[in-house]
């Protein structure tokens, strides 16, 4: 099937990604829009794996203070070079962190930095909860709302408060993939009046 330039152009200005890939996905996908979508999304996850161990040493700080002046955030994201740093698009994302981080008051950028004592103290919360369940069910019931508290709680596995069909996870890997660099959020810290 040959690709039209237009069917081309209209992706690209869908994704934001080069003419060569957006043809390429089109081609894979016998030309629908919505499974090239899909198919440069997991592209993108793959690059965005391969770029990971990069070090990653530029960045910006972005913050946000809610319109009632009693939330305020401020989050790191780096990248490796300042080119990417300057990107408009790169400044977008960091401010839609903190955005992200004053709604929904995560405790951890991933499940690995959540302190051992609150997952500790959430599976005793939850075998309290699970108590006269059988015993063989009580592990599998308190493992699965774990998974569940760290989806709300670690930003990284949240839904994007923008578009909630996305991880954050899913979007950073799409700025990845579109910006061809290692982009790591370092630390944010979430104040809020009286807290």
């Amino acid at each position: 099937m040959a690709i039209s330039a237009d069917l081309v152009k209209q992706l690209r200005e869908i994704t934001g990604l080069g003419m060569m890939k957006c043809k390429e996905a089109l081609e894979a996908t016998g030309g629908d829009t919505e499974k090239a979508i899909e198919y440069l999304r997991k592209q993108g996850l793959k690059s965005a794996d391969k770029r990971a161990g990069r070090e990653t040493s530029q960045g910006v700080i972005a913050s946000y203070v809610h319109s009632n002046n009693k939330i305020g955030v401020l989050v790191e994201v780096k990248c490796e070079t300042d080119f990417v740093a300057r990107n408009e698009e790169f400044r977008q994302f960091a401010r839609d962190l903190c955005m992200q981080v004053a709604a929904t008051r995560p405790v951890a950028i991933s499940q690995d930095q959540v302190p051992a004592t609150v997952v500790e103290k959430e599976r005793e919360i939850y075998r309290e909860q699970v108590k006269d369940k059988p015993p063989q069910a009580v592990e599998k019931i308190v493992e699965g709302k774990l998974q569940a508290f760290f989806k709300e709680r670690c930003l990284l596995d949240q839904p994007f408060v923008k578009d909630p069909k996305m991880t954050v996870t899913d979007l950073l890997k799409s700025l990845i993939a579109k910006l061809g660099e290692n982009i790591v959020i370092s630390r944010f810290v979430r104040m809020e009046l009286g807290e």
